[in-house]
């Protein structure tokens, strides 16, 4: 007797990215790769086409060249956050000065990549971004001292989060974080007097070890520094030369 014939499990639909580039020659290389690597990608030459796109289609995520004629990427940026699209947005930028980078953090923008970048790079840090969105919190840390959570919420010091609605606040003051702000404090502030090694955090927030010679994680914790520290409050993000950093109260 025959066997029913089973209804064959769909394939995930693939993310789609929408890539601004003025350089023609980056624009077709990295958009190639995309494909090739499964995305389904749309690659505009501008901002203004960026914002079209972005606004029409809804794309997964935005790769956006900083330096663009007319509409640049962090005026994109700016744009789309004003609006309150949350989409990650991952900014290319030939720059390389951290001020430059903060810029395009301080627009609203995820992460970055500084040109020339290794396409599998680019590749570990969309991955990274498309698993944080909607997934409302990362997973907790199950090693001992990790901070319990109590109703979702972690509360450390005069530091509040709200993991399931992404808010934060130092003392009665909200924090106005990116997704990546968010997910690093996240983890420290979950891990309380633990020190969290470099390659740690690198693999918990972007999937991927960039190595001794990576600045991102110091810009982060840097930016981090600047929203949450005010005069009359103790720091609660500390560096661990040579190791990491770890969150507490001094």
């Amino acid at each position: 007797m025959s066997q029913p014939a089973r209804n064959p499990v769909p394939e995930p639909a693939p993310h789609t990215v929408l890539l601004a580039e003025d350089d023609r020659a980056i624009r077709h290389a990295l958009e190639r790769a995309l494909t090739l690597e499964g995305y389904e990608v749309v690659a505009v030459a501008d901002g203004v086409e960026a914002l079209a796109h972005a606004h029409r289609d809804k794309p997964d995520i935005l790769v956006l060249d900083v330096m663009m004629p007319g509409i640049d990427g962090l005026q994109v940026c700016r744009v789309l956050r004003a609006e309150g699209d949350r989409t990650p947005i991952l900014m290319l930028t030939a720059r390389v000065e951290t001020a430059d980078r903060i810029a395009g953090l301080d627009a609203g923008a995820d992460d970055y990549v500084v040109k020339p970048f290794d396409v599998d790079e680019v590749f570990a840090r969309l991955r990274a971004l498309l698993r944080r969105t909607g997934s409302g919190t990362a997973a907790p840390d199950e090693r001992q001292g990790a901070v319990p959570v109590q109703a979702g919420r972690i509360t450390v010091a005069d530091l509040r989060m709200d993991p399931p609605a992404r808010r934060a606040w130092r003392g009665a003051r909200e924090l106005e974080l990116t997704r990546t702000e968010f997910d690093l404090l996240e983890l420290l502030a979950r891990n309380t007097g633990i020190v969290l090694d470099h390659s740690t955090i690198y693999d918990r927030i972007w999937g991927y070890d960039f190595g001794p010679g990576s600045k991102n994680l110091a810009v982060y914790v840097g930016y981090l520094r600047r929203k949450m520290d005010e005069p009359g409050r103790p720091p609660l993000i500390h560096t661990v030369r040579g190791v990491g950093y770890v969150l507490r109260e001094d």
